[in-house]
């Protein structure tokens, strides 16, 4: 299970039901009225071809719409891959130069290496030797990049929503032109007349819904990717940063015994008053 979800498989099973839908509709939309003597032109080339004669802006911008969203879902799900956001790799590089206390050349790999480990404490190293300082430059980084991943996908999701959208508007317009035939028919047009318009409304409709199903359902997958990486990131950062976190300062009482040898600090004595200090005169 953990090998699927991060192979490229599933980019191939996509674009297989895809391929599918569109040919299991046009093959059910061609055969639909098969035992009728003389089919109508549109039933008989099939959907596709419905499609094709009856281009128009609309289904202009859902085809260029369908591309970028096809782009988008193939670029998730390519880069969204722990081998490519957190690889082992450069994690174990980091734990070695760590281990050996070359922090110089750490910072110079982590300013370097894009991955979401090295950008995240990149920004921490260069606030040593304060831990706090540290921390919180790590968590700003993380949080940066996590939005940065989300803002990446987020155009599926604005895509998926215009599909309906844009098949509204299709279907809006093909019931405008069939009412149009109507009226030129004077009220008695025949159903074939009709057709033309109501055809390119339920043509709309289809391509609006055949955008907005694979974008929605990648978005849906490649956000939940996103959070488990990102969380899975964060917490590399953490036990590394443990690891070169600085020494604490010790104890004042300590370092003050350590002045004189065998030296040990007086507890206080309750109820002990302090010698008054002598104010010296005002001048007059």
């Amino acid at each position: 299970m953990r090998r699927y979800a991060t192979s490229k498989l599933r980019i191939g099973l996509l674009l297989a039901l895809c391929a599918a839908a569109v040919f299991i509709a046009s093959s059910s939309f061609a055969q639909a009225n098969g035992g009728a003597t003389e089919p109508p032109k549109a039933l008989r080339q099939g959907l596709l071809q419905m499609l094709i004669s009856n281009v128009d802006f609309v289904s202009i911008t859902i085809g260029l719409l369908s591309i970028t969203g096809l782009t988008f879902i193939i670029q998730g799900f390519i880069k969204i891959r722990a081998a490519a956001l957190i690889p082992e790799s450069s994690t174990e590089h980091i734990r070695e130069l760590i281990g050996r206390r070359e922090f110089k050349e750490l910072i110079d790999f982590t300013e370097n290496d894009p991955s979401f480990v090295s950008r995240a404490l990149n920004p921490a190293l260069k606030r040593a030797p304060s831990f706090s300082s540290m921390k919180e430059a790590m968590e700003t980084a993380v949080a940066e990049q996590t939005a940065e991943q989300f803002r990446k996908i987020e155009y599926l999701n604005i895509i998926g929503n215009l599909g309906p959208l844009l098949g509204l508007l299709g279907t809006v317009l093909g019931m405008i032109y069939a009412f149009q035939d109507l009226m030129r028919a004077g009220g008695d047009a025949k159903p074939a007349e009709l057709a033309g318009g109501i055809s390119i409304a339920l043509g709309h409709t289809f391509l609006g819904l055949f955008l907005a199903i694979p974008c929605l359902a990648a978005f849906g997958i490649q956000r939940t990717m996103v959070d488990r990486l990102t969380t899975q990131g964060a917490l590399i950062s953490e036990e590394l940063l443990l690891l070169i976190k600085p020494a604490e300062a010790k104890p004042a009482a300590a370092s003050v015994a350590s002045i004189r040898p065998g030296a040990t600090p007086q507890p206080a004595i309750p109820g002990a008053r302090k010698a008054p200090v002598p104010v010296p005169p005002m001048p007059s």
